[in-house]
């Protein structure tokens, strides 16, 4: 029986990264080995077990076998005769096929310690193509070493092509597909992600509202970029600079999709994009499951981000019913998401990026105004059920009348 540490944890030391968490395999033992042992099985048909002391996975070495369609579709074999170099060559990319052993020697079958250097994503055999969540983890993983100068293998790209191709991606459930999804949009270049989904043709199976946007054109007096598409990636890439929360940068990904509705004749405007888009996020959520943070941020960001850029010039009771809109009496931090996505928004264009964005500062001041208006001298006045709300409007547009104001003199 021998333990191998293996995969990220791996790959991570040898990048100088901070490891987060440990993966091991166990060559030339048994399930019946591992519970002697003490091991926890953590499902009853997966040859995985948690250390009785640590907590932290350990496999038996296995191999695997495509049974049918989509992610689950893999028959596994677990048993001690299954070598090490039996187990590596299932992963997906080379540098995620090494391991280490108890004193720290790197075992690399697969050419993971040259394509470290190479800053290369590279699959490891032509099994790969036979799992179509390798898509969009190998577009999560040059999401998150791009910093580093890595790229995707022309090689791999092809086979990420073929499976795009292949209709495959289609048997993904909801569930998994938003798991990398998320976690890619938390990556340092998200933009990155995007890119190479749509480089492989995933992005048109997976978002297509998304990727219909690259080639739109828009005015180039307001976004230099003019591209659409080009445009939503340096949204992105600015929520990443700004380290936005996931909802704010799921929302900025949807943001332009009713761009995508507009006729050719009528390029490079859009008029009522913002309306038009609604039923693509809604789509959009429905179909990824996303959470409800992130799906009801995606359409008030949709709805309102042209709001948010005309702030300075907003009427005192078109700012207010923007606040009540956002329930922001109750929800404070929504509306502060809504318009840190507005302000990512505006830096997303090329050149623009360290413009300033004073609509943001006007926005949270207005919200704070209207909510210092007190409750109970308008109870105390003897107000109260449709009149006492009635009343609050009143006082909360008055103090938005002297905001503006004061910030206007």
């Amino acid at each position: 029986m021998q333990i191998y540490k293996v995969g990220g944890a791996v790959r991570d030391r040898l990048l100088g990264r901070p490891v987060t968490e440990n993966d091991w395999v166990v060559v030339g033992a048994s399930a019946e080995q591992m519970l002697e042992l003490g091991y926890r099985p953590v499902g009853a048909d997966f040859p995985v077990f948690l250390h009785p002391q640590t907590g932290e996975e350990y496999a038996l070495a296995r191999t695997e076998r495509k049974s049918g369609r989509g992610y689950g579709g893999f028959t596994f074999h677990a048993s001690p005769d299954v070598t090490l170099e039996d187990d590596l060559i299932r992963r997906d990319l080379s540098v995620n096929a090494m391991a280490e052993d108890a004193a720290g020697n790197v075992i690399d079958p697969y050419g993971g310690l040259q394509d470290l250097q190479a800053r290369v994503l590279r699959h490891v055999s032509p099994a790969f193509a036979e799992d179509p969540l390798r898509v969009l983890r190998v577009a999560r993983f040059a999401a998150r070493y791009a910093p580093l100068d890595f790229s995707v293998a022309p090689e791999t790209l092809e086979l990420m092509r073929q499976l795009a191709d292949s209709g495959e991606l289609s048997h993904l459930t909801a569930e998994r597909s938003w798991k990398e999804i998320s976690r890619a949009l938390m990556e340092p270049r998200p933009d990155v992600f995007i890119q190479v989904l749509r480089d492989c043709g995933a992005l048109a199976a997976l978002l297509p509202e998304v990727d219909k946007l690259f080639g739109v054109p828009q005015p180039q007096a307001h976004h230099p970029e003019i591209d659409t598409g080009v445009h939503v990636l340096g949204v992105l890439r600015q929520c990443a600079e700004h380290e936005q929360p996931l909802n704010v940068r799921w929302a900025c990904l949807l943001h332009d999709v009713g761009k995508g509705l507009t006729p050719e004749a009528e390029w490079p405007r859009h008029i009522a994009h913002e309306h038009k888009g609604l039923r693509l996020i809604q789509a959009i959520n429905e179909r990824c499951k996303a959470p409800r943070d992130c799906a009801e941020l995606a359409l008030l960001v949709g709805e309102f981000h042209t709001h948010g850029h005309r702030a300075l010039e907003l009427r005192p009771s078109t700012l207010l019913e923007l606040l009540q809109r956002f329930d922001v009496f109750r929800r404070p931090q929504r509306f502060a998401e809504f318009v840190a996505a507005c302000e990512m928004d505006a830096r997303g264009r090329k050149g623009l990026e360290q413009r300033q964005y004073p609509q943001a500062a006007y926005l949270l001041g207005a919200a704070e105004a209207a909510r210092q208006v007190a409750v109970k001298p308008l109870l105390e006045k003897g107000f109260k059920g449709a009149e006492l709300g009635e009343a609050l409007n009143r006082e909360r547009l008055q103090a938005l009348k002297a905001y503006r104001q004061q910030h206007a003199s």
